[in-house]
């Protein structure tokens, strides 16, 4: 049996290098949400979130892998915490069994920790806008969902062009939304500003409206004649930053999609559901038009010392190995760039998610960019080959507290198909 920990003593350990403490809640409540109703929400400041539920199906070759990858090593010391003793001991023996000889349960766990107004606590900012499935099936039924303002809500199960995928299931309530709507079909940008007022009129959505995105992962094939139809998740993420762009002020995805929902436990319905169209908007669009930039702006950003342009791009694309699509016929990359390593291709996200497709726990992000120049002080904006990653990572940082984030719509795709713009090939 693992050895205990008091609170006070855990309160003085914090910081020390020697010592890892270990969240096993949910990632919805390291993020930031009271899931059992505590007295605040978040987590112990420096812990790592490792859900119990992931180890669940962890073999223990993998199960080392990915705690090493969180700069767990068996020299130090570390502290289990849950909502319950149960969790971390269970947590704590897997660990020993691991051959991590310093592990200490922490069994007052969170509640008792967050009952005490005078020990620190770290959360997303904006961890409300990435919501979880409990808070979905309250909002569904009419019960009291935290932060939810009451202004109405709509939720939407989004991909591109898969109109058949929504009718074979869907969370209760949802619409469809197809990203062509917001999109061009050639450049991928955004669509004009009548465009998108006509778009959001059709689909009940005004600038006061609560609207919750979320899409299916299906494992993208780079092979298949569109990818992106398999890549919901994605596709719901670059709705939100264009319904943000647009003005609407209250935009959430659900945190690992369809996949979070169902492996909830909650039922799936197949009743097509029909937006009711509303009259006005009820702002000029776009009410943020700072949030995502034309190529002029991209450039002045790599001119600016105080300014970030972020490639979230693969790595066979930022070396200039292959373009990433079927449509792009240039490879190579921007000069000045950061690289921000997003997964294997244009279709995958791994380096930003977690082993369940959640939200990569941010801090881990956080440093992530923190190491290839990428900090919150400067203003940053994300491209990819379209937008549709550059999205994800833009929600991201968003929720995170990031003030001067934005999307460059044209990517590589813009900036590639002007022979004036420079680009650089070769491994960086």
């Amino acid at each position: 049996m693992t050895q205990t920990i008091s609170t006070p003593d855990l309160a003085k350990q914090l910081g020390n290098p020697g010592f890892s403490v270990i969240d096993v809640r949910p990632m919805a409540a390291y993020n930031g949400w009271p899931l059992l109703g505590e007295a605040r929400g978040g987590h112990i400041p420096g812990a790592i979130a490792l859900p119990l539920s992931w180890t669940d199906d962890i073999e223990d070759t993998n199960l080392k892998t990915l705690l090493q990858s969180k700069g767990l090593t068996a020299e130090k010391t570390v502290v289990v915490y849950g909502y319950s003793p149960g969790d971390a001991v269970a947590m704590g023996d897997r660990l020993t069994d691991l051959g991590y000889e310093n592990v200490r349960t922490y069994r007052a766990g969170w509640e008792a920790w967050a009952a005490d107004n005078s020990l620190p606590m770290s959360r997303l900012t904006r961890y409300e806008k990435l919501v979880h499935p409990e808070w979905m099936h309250r909002l569904i039924k009419g019960e009291h969902a935290e932060s939810y303002p009451d202004n109405g809500f709509a939720i939407f199960h989004v991909n591109f062009g898969v109109p058949e995928e929504y009718a074979a299931g869907h969370i209760p309530g949802a619409m469809h939304l197809d990203t062509n709507v917001l999109e061009s079909s050639t450049s991928w940008n955004r669509r004009s500003a009548e465009e998108l007022h006509a778009a959001l009129l059709a689909h009940g959505i005004t600038h006061e409206k609560t609207i919750v995105l979320y899409g299916r992962h299906s494992s993208p094939d780079t092979r298949d004649a569109h990818p992106g139809q398999s890549a919901g998740h994605i596709a719901a993420a670059r709705a939100a930053a264009i319904l943000m762009y647009a003005g609407v002020e209250d935009v959430r995805l659900l945190d690992g999609g369809f996949d979070a929902w169902v492996s909830a436990g909650y039922t799936l319905e197949q009743h097509l559901r029909k937006p009711v169209p509303v009259a006005a908007f009820g702002t000029q669009i776009p009410n943020r038009p700072e949030l995502i930039i034309d190529m002029e702006a991209a450039k002045a950003l790599l001119a600016d010392p105080n300014g970030v342009l972020i490639s979230i791009r693969s790595w066979p694309e930022f070396s200039s190995e292959a373009s990433g699509y079927h449509y792009i016929a240039v490879k190579g990359r921007i000069p000045g760039a950061a690289w921000g390593d997003p997964g294997s291709d244009a279709y995958h996200m791994e380096e930003y998610r977690n082993v369940d497709n959640t939200m990569r726990c941010y801090p881990e992000i956080e440093a992530k960019w923190r190491d290839a120049g990428i900090t919150p002080e400067k203003r940053a904006a994300f491209f990819c080959g379209t937008g549709w990653r550059a999205s994800e990572t833009f929600f991201y940082a968003h929720i995170m507290g990031w003030e001067q984030v934005a999307v460059y719509d044209g990517g590589w795709l813009e900036w590639s198909s002007d022979e004036n713009n420079p680009i650089e090939r070769g491994a960086p």
